[in-house]
């Protein structure tokens, strides 16, 4: 059976689930999509382009399709099948290039002011280090704001996390260099990413299947804007080898003006990417699941089995503690993503025997990071770091928990994927409110120092 034969079988089955619709009636609706195809198709639209179309077209089971489309969120062409406002989400007279385009020169000549206005002389101030995410991730909300036509009412709840973020981040009297201002600075991009988020799904936050687009959009931008950081490196490091001979130095400052300016406008062009060439990535993702996730397992467990055998587990210092934090963060993105490339229907497999062993063994290794934190807490006492550090493994360890058991009861048939997905789209917030927290409660908590 072709794809397209598939994707019939698929929507016809899904339309017999209702009791309203007999069995002769999806006979009769089923030869009706099949000559709005031939139509189309006689029209010059491909096999694809022609079922989509014609399953927008059916009018008697509309409900019915955007029901099916809703389910099978994780597809491009339910953006055909959902409403006129999802229409607008694609953009019915552009793919939105010029736009993006626009965003991203905003973007690139907003940091290149900020930079000249700090007297950069090639090490940014903390001034510029605090602000940095301020200089680019409004655009990107803008942007897709622009794209969802958000009303006013859900254009403020975008705005609002940049304004307080900007008041505290120029208002708080930080102590020069301290370790305050380091989290603030680095937990503030956590948290206006949420921002971003509400500003992706048109402001249906509340919705599982928005906020899973949401999941699957961060993964695909990461995707596109590590590849594009990769062609941006080699691109500089042969501008530095043509320049080079023409006048010494002359490469640097090329780079000096180049790399600020891409590395902002990167963050809007990906975001295009993500939504123009979405089909590329779809067929990425799997791949990349399946290729990381076993690798992450084996080595996840394996670092949990060594470091409970020779018992360096209660002997972490700072720096082996930074880094399990960073594993444990890139196993939960690998979990996620994972789950959002998944289709909803597909039965418990291998893959998820492989992901229950990831996840198993991150929460061997996180409790050993907490132990040993909490041993650290107790001899030395609070510093702002240890309590950022203690919070996000806390946040780490209940969604890692869920994650587990929920993963162990798909496997023996007693939950559905829907509830392991749903699990993950409603813990979203926890992280948003927990960066939220280092950044505004945190600083006053230790006087804006330490």
């Amino acid at each position: 059976m072709d794809v397209l034969e598939s994707r019939i079988a698929e929507w016809r089955a899904y339309v017999g689930r209702s009791r309203t619709v007999a069995e002769p009636d999806i006979d009769e609706l089923e030869t009706h999509l099949r000559d709005q195809m031939a139509d189309l198709q006689a029209g010059g639209l491909t096999g694809d382009e022609a079922f989509l179309v014609a399953v927008k077209r059916m009018g008697d089971i509309d409900g019915l399709s955007r029901e099916f489309a809703l389910e099978h969120s994780d597809r491009l062409w339910k953006q055909l099948v959902l409403p006129s406002k999802s229409e607008s989400d694609s953009g019915r007279n552009s793919n939105g290039l010029i736009e993006a385009l626009l965003f991203a020169v905003a973007a690139a000549i907003t940091i290149q002011i900020a930079l000249r206005g700090d007297g950069w002389s090639g090490d940014p101030s903390p001034w510029f280090a605090r602000n940095v995410s301020l200089f680019v991730l409004p655009f990107l909300a803008w942007y897709f704001a622009q794209r969802r036509k958000l009303p006013l009412r859900q254009s403020l709840p975008t705005a609002a996390p940049f304004v307080l973020g900007a008041l505290v981040m120029n208002l708080y009297p930080f102590d020069p260099e301290s370790s305050t201002e380091m989290l603030a600075a680095l937990h503030l991009p956590v948290a206006l990413w949420f921002a971003v988020g509400y500003a992706y799904v048109g402001g249906e936050w509340r919705s599982h299947e928005r906020r899973m687009d949401f999941v699957r959009f961060s993964g695909e931008w990461f995707i596109y804007y590590v590849l594009i950081a990769l062609g941006g490196g080699v691109l500089m490091g042969l501008t530095l080898a043509i320049l080079e001979p023409v006048r010494a130095g002359l490469g640097e400052s090329v780079i000096e003006w180049v790399i600020p300016s891409g590395a902002a406008g990167a963050v809007i062009v990906a975001a295009w990417l993500v939504g123009a060439k979405q089909s590329v990535v779809e067929n990425m993702a799997p791949v990349l699941t399946m290729v990381f996730t076993p690798l992450f397992a084996l080595m996840l467990t394996g670092s949990a089995l060594t470091y409970a055998v020779t018992g360096l587990g209660s002997e972490f210092d700072r720096e082996q503690l930074a880094v399990f934090d960073a594993l444990l963060i890139v196993v939960l993105g690998l979990v996620l993503y994972g789950l959002s490339a998944r289709e909803s229907s597909q039965r418990a497999g291998f893959m998820d025997v492989v992901q229950l062993v990831a996840v198993a063994a991150a929460l061997v290794l996180d409790m050993m990071v907490l132990a040993s934190m909490l041993a650290r807490i107790g001899d030395l006492g609070f510093t702002p770091n240890r309590v950022a550090a203690l919070g996000l493994n806390l946040v780490l360890l209940v969604n890692l928990l869920g994650a587990a058991w929920l993963s162990l009861r798909l496997l023996t048939g007693r939950a559905t994927f829907d509830r392991l997905a749903r699990w993950q789209t409603r813990y979203l917030p926890v992280f948003g409110l927990w960066a939220a927290g280092v950044v505004i409660v945190l600083p006053p908590l230790f006087a804006f120092g330490s």
